[in-house]
């Protein structure tokens, strides 16, 4: 038996996408910026989509540019703030995917702005005090903090942090990859500037997402090239993977809750049995479902000498999971989440990611090889 528990890094695509692509690849395959009846067709499936798009997260078509991802998404968002819109000021966590941290820090380097870090604790809540405190400068400022964090599973108020951005003047941008399609939105409610979509984190395709821009704010080209977009996203739209995304995002909110009580049901489960059988176990982050992503449960399991091959193992023994984000996974250095919330370094962690699709047997099955891994150290 193969489980795959690492839905946090991607999820495999729906059957109903690959559906919906396939008659795009194959029959409409013209240029959306074509005048010919080609062109035409795939520009009228490129805004079908954006369109339903759109009403699923109540905001206007207009407000989305599609982009290859979240990381674009997040880089365009941060340049857009500082490059056209005169941002000076940027305050952020140091618990941020890299998409924001190494754009913050290649912007900082480039002196167009100053970066300050929010405050987080040992959960990895962000310190709202602390970031009222920040706020307070006379420097042009952008708030770039994660709706949920993609290693640890902690959620951000962001009604409360948009309403101490607006009572200080500061733009607000969070990365909404791990949520988008999890959580519903409603941009006409949220007040927000700047969101993030990534199609392959809800079972749609690779390579495409978007960055939600509001009305009121202006964005910047991070690619150059032709007037695609609007002329703020160079390059010949992929649209069939903008079709699949759309698909994607149809299935995601045909019954979310539902979606959602299913997967928490499989995490508080997976929570149970650990604690039963680990006398000495944590969880890194929230796992409270009122407050933490439901997707994501990072457990940090007893000393082993065998520690460093915890994640090979498991894989060998059929269970596929991860030590934290995947964009990291080559890099020798641990996770700089964990090591911002001051988590033990010398346990193994590992972190456990969920779908629509993952089954409580799949659940039983890793729980079977997790023990099966510490058998000999706890005896």
């Amino acid at each position: 038996m193969a489980v795959y528990l690492d839905n946090a890094a991607t999820t495999p695509i729906a059957p109903e996408v690959v559906e919906a692509m396939i008659p795009v690849l194959k029959e409409n395959f013209g240029n959306p910026s074509s005048s010919h009846s080609f062109g035409r067709k795939a520009k009228a499936l490129l805004e079908v989509s954006r369109r339903s798009i759109a009403k699923h997260l109540n905001c206007q078509p207009s407000e989305l540019i599609f982009t290859s991802g979240g990381t674009e998404a997040d880089n365009m968002a941060l340049n857009s703030c500082v490059n056209e819109m005169g941002v000076t000021h940027i305050i952020t966590s140091r618990l941020e995917h890299h998409a924001i941290g190494h754009t913050a820090e290649a912007i900082e380097r480039s002196k167009k702005a100053r970066i300050s870090f929010v405050k987080v604790d040992e959960k990895g809540k962000v310190d709202l005090a602390d970031l009222e405190r920040l706020l307070q400068t006379e420097d042009k400022t952008l708030v770039s903090l994660m709706h949920a964090n993609n290693e640890i599973a902690t959620l951000l108020p962001l009604d409360k942090v948009s309403q101490l951005c607006r009572k200080y003047g500061a733009l607000f941008h969070s990365d909404t990859v791990q949520t988008m399609g999890h959580y519903p939105f409603d941009l006409k409610q949220l007040d927000i500037d700047f969101i993030t979509c990534a199609a392959h984190k809800f079972h749609g395709p690779k390579g495409i997402g978007f960055l939600y821009v509001n009305s009121s704010r202006k964005a910047g080209s991070l690619i150059y090239g032709g007037a695609q977009e609007r002329g703020y996203r160079g390059g010949t739209e992929n649209v069939y993977g903008i079709v699949g995304l759309a698909k994607a995002m149809d299935l995601a909110y045909e019954d979310v809750e539902g979606h959602r009580e299913h997967v928490q049901s499989l995490k508080s489960y997976m929570i149970t049995e650990l604690k039963s059988y680990f006398g000495d176990i944590e969880f890194h982050g929230d796992i409270d479902p009122d407050t933490s992503l439901y997707t994501v449960l990072n457990v940090c399991f007893p000393r082993t000498d065998k520690a460093g091959m915890l994640l090979f193992t498991l894989d060998l023994k059929g269970v596929a999971v991860s030590g934290g984000s995947a964009c990291s996974s080559g890099a020798a250095k641990g996770s700089h989440v964990l090591e911002a919330i001051n988590a033990d370094m010398t346990r193994p962690n590992a972190r456990f990611s969920f779908s629509r699709y993952t089954m409580k047997e799949e659940i039983d099955f890793a729980l079977e090889q997790v023990k099966s891994v510490f058998e000999k150290t706890l005896a």
